[in-house]
């Protein structure tokens, strides 16, 4: 279990750049950005599958497709989502909302798997909600009222975001916990084909006239962003997170990417230059609680007699 919290939270910390990047590539789109960290995760993808390690053989037409949807739609939509709710809300509003969907996945995982009870998860779950209510309402109250549109709209696509992470939560988990659950590095491979295509489709939104007026830093500052995001933020984190994937219980993992939330909202105070206020700060240490009282519960051994029962009811 220790390796895949380590690879859980090494994921979080490179998803949680999300949260900052879009702001500083300008004067490069949204848009730009994503083409660009795709189709660099994609291409990385295909230059590793020369070695025949990394090709998704022997995976199912089936699975195949979910390889490429949960690559194309999945991380395409939920970086542009994001992308735009950052550049319309700040700093503070996409985080808090994203990190909502540890406890809406904690509970539809727990309902189909049932990795533990009730009575434990309340612990873990009620820290979780009242550490995102407070920082949502010290977000709304610090905000200017003339900034409320603005907000409003990057709140509509931080929830649209927030929706397609619970969809491929679901979906990847399911793969990745299967009895014939593919190579970590396959999938991982396949998806970056898929987001590479999904980013291609983006072509005609990107900005090309950038490339002849922006200056030299500018363009230099993107393209690092582009790689960084490409590489790390996408292969590598994709990779960690099917190996928290196979190790931890699903419910568990929805609640360690609390963690994303956290570094986010770091990433995104420092960006901006100032420090958390006392209500941003209380949100995300009681956040931080709840993600440490899910890894007392999850790490204690279920019972015999449930894990006999489950067995019974199974077979």
């Amino acid at each position: 279990m220790l390796l895949g919290i380590v690879a859980g939270l090494t994921t979080c910390a490179l998803w949680g750049l999300t949260f900052i990047a879009p702001r500083a590539i300008a004067p490069f789109t949204a848009w730009d950005l994503t083409i660009a960290r795709y189709g660099i995760f994609g291409f990385a993808c295909l230059l590793l599958m020369a070695d025949p390690r990394f090709r998704p053989t022997g995976i199912m037409p089936s699975r195949l497709l979910i390889g490429l949807l949960l690559g194309g739609a999945g991380y395409v939509g939920y970086f542009v989502s994001t992308a735009f709710a950052v550049q319309l809300a700040g700093a503070a509003v996409p985080p808090v909302i994203i990190g909502t969907m540890p406890v809406f996945l904690a509970i539809i995982a727990n309902i189909r798997d049932s990795s533990t009870s009730w009575k434990a998860l309340a612990i873990p779950l009620t820290l979780i909600a009242i550490g995102v209510a407070i920082i949502n309402a010290a977000t709304v109250s610090a905000a200017d009222v003339a900034d409320t549109p603005s907000i409003l709209l990057g709140v509509l696509a931080s929830s649209a975001a927030l929706v397609i992470w619970i969809a491929y939560g679901l979906a990847n988990a399911a793969v990745m916990r299967s009895a014939d659950a593919p190579d970590g590095l396959q999938w991982t491979g396949l998806q970056g084909i898929g987001a590479a295509i999904g980013s291609l489709l983006l072509l005609p939104l990107a900005s090309f006239d950038l490339a002849d007026t922006a200056a030299a830093s500018e363009i230099s500052r993107f393209l690092a962003w582009a790689l960084v995001m490409g590489l790390a933020g996408s292969w590598f984190a994709t990779w960690c997170w099917g190996i928290a994937s196979r190790r931890l219980p699903l419910a568990f993992a929805a609640q360690l990417i609390v963690a994303e939330t956290i570094f986010g909202l770091a990433y995104g105070f420092m960006f901006e230059g100032r420090f958390p206020s006392p209500g941003e700060a209380v949100g995300a240490t009681m956040q931080f609680a709840g993600v440490c009282s899910a890894i007392v519960v999850f790490s204690k051994p279920r019972a015999p007699s449930s894990v006999l029962q489950k067995s019974v009811a199974q077979g």
